[in-house]
């Protein structure tokens, strides 16, 4: 595994673990939920930007219109 998947895997754990503690306690804290939502939605960002299009062809001459 390269170094930016494994940074972006850790800032979706942290993240996840930021924003499930700050909405455990009674008392929560919006700033720090919001923060752990950031992170891990950082983290999200980076994994899901490398992972191709769906609709992305091998070929970029073929078209739709073959006989």
């Amino acid at each position: 595994m390269n170094l930016s998947r494994v940074i972006s895997i850790f800032l979706i754990v942290i993240g996840g673990f930021i924003a499930f503690y700050a909405q455990a306690g009674a008392n929560q804290n919006q700033y720090i939920l919001v923060a752990g939502i950031f992170i891990l939605m950082m983290g999200v960002y980076r994994i899901s930007r490398n992972i191709p299009s769906k609709h992305e062809r091998e070929n970029p001459n073929e078209t739709d219109n073959e006989f």
